[in-house]
């Protein structure tokens, strides 16, 4: 999230910037995005007309560049390179940068050949550049990704990025029915427990009411016989 807000503010610079200019006029602006340590995006500054409107021109190149740095990698520029203009070191580094967050979407694991030049790179101009963090595991040759900021989506990727977050939203729909089905039960059987727990209790005063009945017994008390004389008669409870 850091990233993407340092991001905001040099974004609506260029913007601006880009429609103020024409044709060749883009090529040193275009230079200077994209060699920008702080600009991972370039979505916005390729939506703007006086930048499309290079399509199909002398200076489409231009267009491309920003293209290739929105969407592409290393790879890409190598194998485009004729086509292209030379990039200066801050853009190489830049595309460098962009083709790492590139394969850290694809895999949470990067296997890593060169250990050295790697972690140099890994460290120093991704890490600290807060656009990607991770572990090296050196032992097992490969970087353990743990977050990559994100690139521009390509062209007919939204789609796709919009299936993905309904489907989660679904996942997570289903869930919290479950969860509510769950704590519905819990209360059904809270309500038994106690209902559970009163009759026991009603059965256990019953069984002291009958107890003590029988331990103490009615006291005696006297009687005449036929011949006038007392005797004592006790009431035994069987």
């Amino acid at each position: 999230m850091e990233i993407e807000q340092k991001q905001e503010e040099v974004i609506d610079h260029y913007v601006k910037q880009a429609s103020s200019l024409d044709g060749s006029a883009l090529g040193p602006l275009v230079a200077e995005v994209t060699s920008h340590p702080a600009l991972f995006a370039f979505s916005e500054i390729i939506a703007v007309p006086n930048v499309l409107q290079l399509e199909g021109t002398g200076n489409s190149v231009y267009l491309d560049v920003l293209r290739l740095f929105a969407h592409g990698t290393w790879s890409d520029y190598k194998s485009d390179a004729s086509r292209l203009p030379h990039l200066v070191p801050d853009q190489v580094l830049k595309l460098k940068q962009l083709t790492v967050l590139t394969l850290a979407e694809t895999n949470k694991e990067l296997d890593v050949i060169n250990v050295r030049e790697l972690e140099h790179f890994l460290i120093n101009e991704c890490m600290y550049a807060g656009i990607i963090r991770g572990k090296l595991d050196q032992l097992r040759k490969c970087f353990e990704v743990q977050f990559a900021a994100g690139r521009d989506p390509r062209p007919g990727q939204l789609g796709s990025t919009i299936q993905t977050l309904s489907n989660w939203l679904d996942t997570l729909s289903n869930l919290l029915i479950s969860i509510q089905e769950k704590m519905k039960w819990a209360d059904t059987m809270t309500e038994v427990a106690k209902e559970h727990k009163k009759e026991v209790g009603n059965r256990v005063e019953e069984v002291k009411k009958s107890i003590s009945i029988k331990k103490f017994p009615t006291v005696s008390r006297p009687t005449l016989t036929s011949g006038g004389m007392r005797r004592s008669t006790r009431n035994l409870v069987e």
